[in-house]
């Protein structure tokens, strides 16, 4: 790896390690997850009862889980900078990027606690077959990507705004739906025990508009940070 990427890594780094901190000690954003999806998780399961689960249903039910339990968390991020008046100073000591880098990585981090916390539960809560893990685990991880992603961007929309409960809601769901729709798709296709040949198309998709999603937020934030 070239040298010049060092600095850039390092200040990721020293960011990420800044919110790692800050949330081992307030365990904030964690409690709210965590209990979010628990909450959730156990409605969705006393309101089936013991009734039989088509995949499909399974596969659109665990992504609602999990987007919901994520936007708990995400608004978060950038409010806190707010709240601690932080936030000029980090414009004064890091770059744009490597801010939302960093930003990004640590939403990245609670939406992959949370699902080693909700997948299993969810799958024990619903007794069914998981015929097809690497695909879920490989949707899993893409689903994660863009969530976090489009969590990252609004959240520093809404971050000075006044209603930024309702406001981070309203924004979020015309940039998720995307990723839900691809998600439940290919989630669908892990739960059967049917071939996996048609998986391709879903997964292409997914990782796609993860990469458009990351290039387009990258491009926006310095515009929208430095306002």
């Amino acid at each position: 790896m070239p040298m010049r990427w060092w600095p850039l890594l390092n200040e990721i780094w020293v960011l990420f390690r800044k919110d790692l901190l800050q949330e081992l000690r307030s365990k904030a954003a964690l409690n709210a997850i965590f209990l979010f999806a628990l909450v959730t998780l156990t409605a969705v399961s006393y309101s089936i009862g013991s009734f039989n689960v088509a995949p499909d249903m399974l596969a659109a039910l665990l992504w609602i889980v999990i987007v919901f339990s994520g936007l708990s968390a995400f608004a978060h991020i950038f409010l806190k900078e707010e709240e601690a008046q932080t936030a000029d100073t980090l414009k004064l000591i890091a770059r744009p990027t490597t801010i939302f880098l960093a930003k990004w990585a640590f939403n990245v981090l609670l939406l992959t606690l949370m699902l080693l916390f909700t997948v299993p539960l969810f799958i024990g809560a619903f007794n069914f077959t998981v015929y097809h893990p690497g695909l879920l685990i490989l949707t899993l991880l893409l689903g994660d990507i863009g969530l976090a992603t489009a969590g990252t961007i609004i959240a520093v929309l809404i971050a000075r705004a006044a209603r930024r409960g309702a406001l981070f809601s309203v924004l979020s769901f015309p940039v998720l739906l995307p990723v839900m729709i691809i998600a439940i798709s290919a989630t669908k296709i892990a739960f059967r025990a049917d071939p996996t040949d048609l998986f391709i198309s879903e997964i292409t998709a997914m990782l796609s508009f993860d990469i458009v999603l990351l290039t387009a937020s990258l491009l926006l934030f310095e515009f929208i940070w430095n306002d």
